[in-house]
């Protein structure tokens, strides 16, 4: 497979190898080297086109260390956003919604389009029938909402997804969970409501979890980042 495909997150990293937009064995990491992890993977396999998405900066040092991994390096970073024009979308969003709502053009050509990413940050980004950005909001993810409700109470317990669900919390610990994970359904059905014609695509780590909550038609893509990042590099290797 000719190319890699890099998504660098908030907390963890995804890639991908690619033959075109065939996505190859995707690979994970959460760890503090970043780059070395990337540096292994084209050990034994040079990528042809390599295509980064990093919500972060990425370093000069960084920056000349994967140019000597691939023959075309592709970077979309808060430093590199001069695709973002090519691909009319906004720099305000980051690489990893911008590799989202390309991927949904492509899928759902000719139809509105409601993107969830439920990760680190729960992001909802939308798109109108031409494919045309309209705009998209933040809040914070699901585990980080847990995990907040820990931290800053000082004394309330940190828990985790729960695999069953009251809809009226009677412990400390059920009514945390019940805030939590109603407080984001309402939320999502709320951005849902507004634009209802529009396809709904969920993805990140916990769009299984909502999307088996939910009562609506949902599509769920659990590479869409990647996908996205594969239809840029096919993008620039046309262009060659």
């Amino acid at each position: 497979m000719a190319n890699l495909l890099v998504d660098v997150g908030y907390t963890a990293l995804k890639a991908a190898w690619a033959d075109g937009i065939t996505l190859g064995k995707t690979f994970r990491y959460q760890g503090e080297r970043t780059y070395d992890f990337i540096a292994s993977l084209v050990k034994k396999n040079r990528p042809e086109t390599m295509v980064i998405s990093s919500v972060s900066e990425i370093t000069e040092q960084n920056v000349s260390r994967l140019r000597k991994c691939c023959d075309r390096l592709i970077m979309i970073d808060p430093l590199h956003t001069e695709l973002f024009s090519e691909l009319y979308l906004p720099e305000c969003i980051t690489p990893d919604r911008a590799a989202a709502a390309v991927a949904c053009r492509h899928l759902f050509k000719g139809r509105g389009c409601t993107i969830f990413d439920f990760g680190t940050m729960m992001t909802v980004d939308f798109l109108d029938t031409d494919g045309r950005y309209e705009g998209g909001n933040i809040s914070l993810g699901c585990r980080t909402r847990f995990k907040s409700v820990n931290r800053y109470s000082g004394t309330l317990p940190l828990l985790d997804t729960p695999e069953t669900l009251m809809e009226m919390g009677d412990s400390v610990k059920s009514s945390i969970s019940s805030g939590i994970i109603l407080g984001m359904e309402y939320e999502i059905k709320g951005y849902m409501d507004r634009y209802p014609e529009n396809i709904v695509i969920f993805t990140g780590g916990d769009a299984n979890y909502f999307a088996k909550r939910m009562k609506n038609a949902i599509f769920v893509v659990c590479n869409l980042v990647l996908m996205g990042l594969s239809l840029i590099a096919v993008r620039y290797d046309e262009k060659k």
